[in-house]
């Protein structure tokens, strides 16, 4: 099976921004782009302590395929998948040039 035929899921990136509010900045996310197909691979999860709080987590690993836009991707955007936010770790070029991103990010499955 192609790659292509893995693409099963809709992502929505969103982006970082200051938005005026009338008073002040407020700091917000929001949609970047279109939705994009993407093949999603959980990858770990785990929980951990926190400020007497414990928190669950799952690491996925999304696929895309390359394009101008989804090249422009930072560990600075999100990504909502499923009614999850997941804060990008790490993109890098996968299988040939210029034919994958590799997006790997964490989201908090706790809430």
């Amino acid at each position: 099976m192609s790659k292509i035929g893995r693409l099963d899921r809709r992502i929505q990136f969103r982006r970082f921004t200051l938005v005026d509010d009338g008073f002040s900045q407020v700091e917000t996310w929001v949609d970047h782009g279109t939705l994009v197909w993407a093949q999603k691979t959980d990858v770990s999860d785990g929980e951990r302590w926190r400020a007497s709080e414990v928190q669950a987590q799952v690491t996925t690993r999304f696929l895309v395929r390359w394009s101008a836009f989804a090249a422009d991707i930072t560990p600075k955007d999100r990504i909502v998948c499923d009614g999850l936010e997941y804060n990008i770790a790490g993109v890098k070029e996968g299988d040939g040039r210029r034919q994958w991103l590799e997006i790997t990010a964490a989201a908090r499955t706790d809430q």
